[in-house]
């Protein structure tokens, strides 16, 4: 089975678990490191999620994989928070993200360049408009969310 359908199948397994626990389920990877495959899933709430969080959906969700067994090699199943930098995939991801610096690579040049970092100022479903800084001047750049190839939340230190 695909790697996509593989993180497909297990978002469909793990959304009722993780929404019945008042949580959010923000992304699933199927990744290979070194001679080990990892499923990792991120979830978060209101305020972030703690160990026992990551305990409870790990067990609720390895039972039911173990029922299903959608994958067929041996894997490591990791239940974690995304962390202070993000993802942003989804468009309530966006939307949540207003206002917040944020980090994003697309995947050709845009204005002359494939990253950019500042505040996300407007997200409208197609477009998202960055104000990135250039020395002491401010710059807004528009970017249709379907040239980005990487978004996440950015952290800064003042």
């Amino acid at each position: 089975m695909r790697v996509s359908k593989i993180t497909e199948v297990v978002e469909s397994i793990a959304s009722p678990i993780v929404e019945r626990e008042n949580m959010e389920l923000v992304d699933v990877e199927f990744v290979k490191e070194g001679p080990d495959w990892f499923l990792r899933v991120y979830i978060d709430k209101p305020g972030g999620v703690d160990l026992d969080d990551c305990v409870n959906i790990n067990e609720q969700l390895s039972e039911k994989l173990n029922e299903s067994d959608p994958i067929e090699q041996a894997y490591y199943l990791d239940v974690s928070s995304p962390g202070a930098e993000r993802p942003l995939k989804k468009p309530s991801d966006f939307e949540r993200a207003v206002g917040k610096n944020v980090y994003m690579k697309t995947f050709a040049p845009i204005d002359g360049a494939k990253e950019f970092e500042g505040i996300l100022t407007a997200y409208d479903g197609e477009t998202v408009v960055i104000e990135t800084r250039i020395k002491t001047r401010k710059k807004a750049v528009s970017l249709p969310v379907d040239k980005i190839a990487q978004a996440r939340l950015a952290v800064t230190f003042s």
